[in-house]
């Protein structure tokens, strides 16, 4: 026995939003329908929807299901947070949305909240004429599961939206594996490549959050600093192989100011290697603030 929440067991028995629309004779008013699943792998959903066409607001909705108690109990739910909203504005419910509704579902029937987002988002692109399906990128991916027909990018995108660790939570929420077995090492695989590119993501993110608050936390002395080490480094030895050169000469606030010797100093792309050779570096490695100057050696 599936342990549901009063709200679930509510819908389920007094259900308010089944049936559906006629073809509207209502001037200014337009009815769209969006489908999902099949009753073939045990779940569908047909949604209709009432649509204001001038504010493309959702005045009414109607649904029909062939499914369990969790089917049914999510297209009550998704029809009570849409009614009343834009088309915009109901497109940023998500599955989860549905589920919190409804107190939350037992982890195997947490597809049947996907099948509620998918078909309002269907329902939605079919009004707005836009010929692909919903998530059609779902369907470029290599097929993974053949019992349901359920592709690598359909099982990646739940497995980002959901924060899904494991085969066995992927096949709650889209049915993927739950048939002959034989993908669950390949949906482990998938989730094992999704979890290691989001590690790789927020490493990279941390550390150049760290780089650019350890930029702006620089002392005086401490940026002066760094940007004799970069001129040193890696600028001066690039233009030292070409018979140039440069001194650094004075820093003024994020005014950087140097002066260009041997070839760099009578070269007709001195300009060139002032912005792209030094300061392109030094906003890369110090601060994007920074602006270079040259200064005549008869200045000095």
């Amino acid at each position: 026995m599936w342990d549901y929440t009063d709200k679930v067991m509510d819908l389920f028995y007094n259900p308010k939003n089944q049936g559906v629309f006629e073809d509207s004779r209502e001037p200014g008013i337009k009815i769209a329908v969006g489908e999902v699943g099949s009753i073939a792998c045990g779940d569908a959903l047909r949604l209709h929807l009432k649509v204001e066409e001038t504010t493309e607001k959702i005045l009414d909705a109607r649904y029909q299901t062939f499914g369990c108690t969790s089917a049914i109990a999510s297209s009550e739910a998704l029809v009570d947070l849409i009614r009343g909203s834009t088309l915009d504005e109901a497109l940023k419910i998500s599955n989860k949305d549905i589920a919190n509704y409804l107190g939350g579902l037992p982890q195997a029937k947490m597809h049947c909240s996907v099948m509620g987002q998918e078909a309002l988002e269907a329902a939605i692109y079919n009004y707005r004429g836009i010929a692909h399906e919903v998530h059609e990128d779902d369907d470029e991916g290599a097929l993974v599961c053949t019992c349901f027909g359920i592709s690598d990018a359909k099982i990646r995108r739940v497995i980002l939206e959901n924060d899904l660790t494991t085969a066995e939570e992927v096949t709650n929420y889209i049915k993927a594996g739950g048939g002959c077995g034989s993908c669950l090492a390949t949906i482990d695989d998938i989730i094992a490549s999704v979890r290691k590119e989001s590690a790789a993501s927020v490493s990279t993110l941390k550390k150049n959050t760290t780089s650019q608050q350890a930029k702006k936390l620089l002392t005086p002395v401490q940026k002066i600093a760094l940007i004799q080490k970069v001129l040193d480094e890696e600028v001066r030895p690039v233009l030292i192989a070409d018979g140039g050169d440069v001194e650094l000469y004075d820093v003024d606030g994020d005014c950087v100011k140097v002066v260009l010797q041997g070839a760099c100093g009578s070269c007709s792309a001195s300009t060139a290697t002032l912005k792209i050779a030094i300061e392109s570096r030094l906003r890369d490695r110090v601060s994007k603030d920074l602006v270079v100057e040259a200064v005549e050696p008869s200045l000095l």
